[in-house]
């Protein structure tokens, strides 16, 4: 993904607060020989973070998709695979920059992680990433459900049930949020996004204000 140096991210907590508010990622690796590459949407969470690194090089997230997705089929161990996570975006219209001539753009944040496949075919490791996917999940998003009396069901979905590791080999940030405005101007933008009805949109407003 081609960065801006003004719009790569101050730390890598920048990436690793996008990953963890916007899970479902979407993973691209490569098709048969000169076919297209395969896309999947999955659930991602961190088994850990290397948050000593500067694009999370060491890191290691779960996921998992469904056995049926050919895309199973096709990956293998040491497979190169991309996964892409969206975080809050919005579009900026000129009206709000005091200035003319002037054009319109769009605000946004998006993690780029490449990594390599280790696919996991024991039903216990599989069963693990799916509970420890409920756990991340419930407590970030759900409302603490228990998932003690569904263990039994999730044995016999499992399956149907592809999971793997990604072992991250770097990642990259982009989050554009005005930085090629003066102060004056983002500080315009920013109000005008924290102002709309839109979440996403307050969200970016919330980046803004965190820029150095």
């Amino acid at each position: 993904m081609f960065v801006p140096p003004f719009y790569r991210p101050a730390d890598s907590s920048w990436m690793i607060d996008v990953i963890q508010d916007n899970p479902l990622g979407l993973m691209t690796s490569n098709g048969p020989a000169g076919g297209v590459p395969f896309a999947t949407h999955l659930p991602s969470i961190p088994e850990s973070f290397d948050t000593g690194s500067a694009d999370l090089s060491g890191s290691v997230l779960l996921c998992h998709l469904n056995r049926d997705n050919p895309h199973w089929a096709a990956l293998e161990n040491g497979d190169a695979a991309l996964l892409t996570f969206t975080g809050p975006h919005g579009y900026v219209t000129p009206t709000v920059y005091g200035y003319t001539p002037a054009a319109p753009t769009w605000n946004f944040t998006s993690v780029h992680v490449r990594g390599t496949v280790e696919k996991l075919d024991s039903t216990e490791e599989t069963l693990e990433v799916v509970m420890a996917t409920v756990r991340a999940f419930e407590g970030r998003f759900g409302s603490g459900w228990d998932m003690t009396e569904s263990i039994g069901y999730f044995r016999k979905i499992l399956p149907g049930v592809g999971a793997f590791r990604v072992r991250v080999t770097g990642a990259d940030g982009m989050f554009k949020l005005s930085q090629e405005q003066s102060g004056e101007v983002r500080d315009r933008v920013r109000r005008s996004f924290d102002g709309q009805p839109d979440p996403r949109c307050r969200a970016v407003a919330g980046l803004m204000e965190r820029l150095p």
